[in-house]
C-alpha cells in the first residue's frame, strides 16, 4: 500500500506496550533513495526528546486508525542512546542505537526484520575509497542522510531547465521504501502535479535545495497526471513506468 508521506505524520506510533508518541519525519539515503529511519516525536511522554527507529521496526500500519504499531517497549524507547535529530546524524550514533535495539545495521550485508523475523537483504552500501574514508564516514555525519520535511520543497531542476518543486513523497508500507516522488508543476502549468520514481533523481543539493532529475521539463509536464485523493492503483503505477521507461520496481 503506498502512503503519502504527509499523511504519515502525526500518525500515533504504539510500542508493544503502549504508545510512545508520533511520527515526526522519516530520514533517508539520497543514494539509494531508501528510507533508513522514522523520526519519532515522543511529546510530554519522554520530556520531548526525538527519537529514531529503523523502518524494519514497524509491525503494521492503520490508516484508518492512524497508526503504526513497532517491535518495541516503552522502556527500550526511554533507554535509548540521546540523539539530536536536529543535527547531521553520523554513522556512529546510528550503530549505537542498532546495538541498543540489538539489531544488525542496514549497513550490513543483511539486517534483522523484527516484524518477519527473518534476514532480509538491503541495498548493499556504497563503495568506501580507502581505510581513512571509512573511518572518517563512521564518526562524521553521512552527508546522504537527508530529511524528507526538509526536501519537500526543494526546486526540481530537469536536464533543461526548472520543472517545479518537492511535494511530497509516496511511500511503500511494506518496508517504507521511497517508490515516488510527488512533483508539483504548478509553477510553470498551473495545477499539475506528477509522479516521478526514485531512479530518475540524480542529485540532492542542500546548497542551493534542489533536486535534480535525468529528465527533461517536457517529459515531466506530460507525464499522466497524479490526483492526491485518488488510491495510487498497480495499473496507473504501470503507466508511469512505461512512460518513463523505468523497470516496474515490484518486479
Amino acid at each position: 500500500m503506498l502512503w503519502n508521506a504527509s499523511n504519515v505524520m502525526d500518525c500515533r506510533i504504539e510500542a508493544t506496550d503502549g504508545s510512545i508518541g508520533s511520527v515526526d519525519d522519516f530520514l533517508f539515503d539520497d543514494e539509494s533513495w531508501t528510507t533508513r529511519w522514522l523520526v519519532v516525536d515522543t511529546g510530554t511522554l519522554f520530556a520531548g526528546r526525538r527519537v529514531l527507529l529503523p523502518p524494519s521496526a514497524v509491525q503494521s500500519a492503520d490508516p484508518q486508525q492512524r497508526t503504526l504499531s513497532v517491535s518495541v517497549t516503552r522502556q527500550q524507547v526511554k533507554d535509548s542512546p540521546e540523539i539530536d535529530t536536529d543535527a547531521p546524524v553520523s554513522r556512529q550514533q546510528e550503530s549505537s542505537l542498532y546495538e541498543h535495539y540489538g539489531w544488525a545495521p542496514y549497513w550490513g550485508p543483511y539486517f534483522y526484520a523484527p516484524a518477519t523475523g527473518v534476514a532480509a537483504p538491503v541495498v548493499p552500501p556504497r563503495a568506501e575509497p580507502d581505510r581513512a574514508a571509512s573511518l572518517q564516514d563512521r564518526t562524521e555525519r553521512d552527508p546522504h542522510l537527508r530529511s524528507m520535511n526538509a526536501v519537500t520543497g526543494y526546486y526540481v531542476d530537469a536536464e533543461d531547465g526548472d520543472i517545479g518543486h518537492v511535494e511530497d513523497f509516496l511511500l511503500d508500507s511494506d518496508g517504507w521504501a521511497i517508490r515516488y516522488v510527488v512533483v508539483d508543476t504548478k509553477n510553470w502549468w498551473p495545477g499539475k502535479k506528477v509522479l516521478v520514481p526514485p531512479v530518475a533523481f540524480t542529485d540532492v543539493n542542500w546548497g542551493s535545495e534542489t533536486v535534480r532529475v535525468e529528465l527533461t521539463r517536457d517529459q515531466v509536464r506530460n507525464g499522466p497526471e497524479y490526483d492526491p485523493k485518488q488510491t495510487v492503483e498497480r495499473a496507473f503505477e504501470e503507466r508511469y513506468h512505461d512512460y518513463y521507461g523505468y523497470p516496474y520496481y515490484w518486479r
